[in-house]
């Protein structure tokens, strides 16, 4: 009995499988909060930095805004032939998040491991 089975994969089935799972990481990470988000707007208004909530008339309709552009990153990543690009997108968007929402390090520490998939997926990919 085997406990990892991937390991008698050949090189190119586990170079496979583990694009498969970056992948899904990822974009889990981006289709849970728009989902959220849905569920219980107000949970999620909170992490929309100040000077854009005074910019945008409708912040709900700000945050399903955003929401939607992170479930097409959340696709892209999953059904893209060619990853570099929607990687990069991923990466970009997880910094921004981190760089605007640093006071909530306690909750986005994790979105750093993240970051760092979507990094390596893209360094993968070029």
């Amino acid at each position: 009995m085997m406990i990892l089975p991937c390991i008698s994969l050949n090189p190119e089935s586990r170079e496979r499988l583990v694009s498969i799972v970056l992948r899904s990481a990822i974009a889990v990470a981006f289709i849970y909060p728009p989902i959220a988000a849905f569920m219980n707007p107000d949970a999620w208004l909170g992490f929309i930095p100040l000077f854009i909530r005074d910019a945008v008339p409708d912040d709900v309709l700000f945050l399903h805004l955003f929401g939607i552009s992170e479930l097409l990153i959340a696709a892209w990543i999953l059904f893209a032939r060619r990853i570099f690009i929607p990687s990069v997108v991923a990466s970009v968007y997880l910094l921004g998040i981190l760089a605007l929402n640093w006071q909530y390090a306690d909750l986005l520490f994790r979105d750093i491991s993240i970051l760092g998939a979507s990094v390596a997926l893209a360094l993968r990919s070029r």
